[in-house]
C-alpha cells in the first residue's frame, strides 16, 4: 500500500505540472521513490466502463451527495483551479465533491453536464472531455 500511495503521490505531481491554469492541488506527501523488492506487482483490475458494442461510457452521475458521502470525501485530496477551458481523459474512475464553484463538463461525443458547488460527480475511466469552469472551484477528490 505504501507503494500505491508512492505512486498515486507521483501522479498528482505530474498531473499538477500538466494544467497550468489551475491554482493548487493538495496531495499526500511521500518520499523519493525507492525499489521495493518485497512487493509483487499485478496488473491493474481498474478497467473503463465499457457500453454495450465495445465503447467507453460517456455518462458522468451527478447527485446530492448524503451526509455520510461528505463526510468521507471530507479526508480526500482537493484540487482547485481558476475560470478556464481545459481538455481532460480520465485513466481512472473519479468521484469528486464540488467544495466552491461552477463548471461544465462536456464529454466528447456526449451532452453537457453541469456540475456546481454541492453536487457529488462520478467520470468514468476512459471518458474524455472539456472542463468548461465558469466559477473558480474547489474540489474533493478520489480515483478508484
Amino acid at each position: 500500500e505504501d507503494f500505491i500511495d508512492m505512486l498515486r503521490g507521483l501522479c498528482l505531481v505530474a498531473l499538477a505540472a500538466l494544467i497550468a491554469p489551475c491554482a493548487s492541488v493538495s496531495a499526500p506527501a511521500f518520499a523519493p521513490p525507492t525499489a521495493p523488492t518485497h512487493i509483487k506487482l499485478r496488473s491493474s483490475s481498474l478497467s473503463p466502463l465499457r457500453m454495450s458494442g465495445g465503447g467507453v461510457s460517456t455518462k458522468i452521475e451527478v447527485k446530492q451527495p448524503t451526509e455520510d458521502e461528505k463526510a468521507k470525501a471530507q479526508n480526500w485530496p482537493t484540487w482547485g483551479c481558476e475560470a478556464s477551458k481545459f481538455p481532460w481523459s480520465y485513466d481512472q474512475n473519479e468521484t469528486c465533491l464540488l467544495i466552491t464553484g461552477e463548471v461544465v463538463v462536456t464529454p466528447n461525443g456526449g451532452e453537457p453536464v453541469e456540475i456546481k458547488a454541492g453536487d457529488m460527480a462520478t467520470f468514468p475511466a476512459g471518458m474524455s472531455c472539456t472542463w468548461d469552469v465558469k466559477k473558480a472551484l474547489s474540489k474533493h477528490y478520489n480515483f478508484f
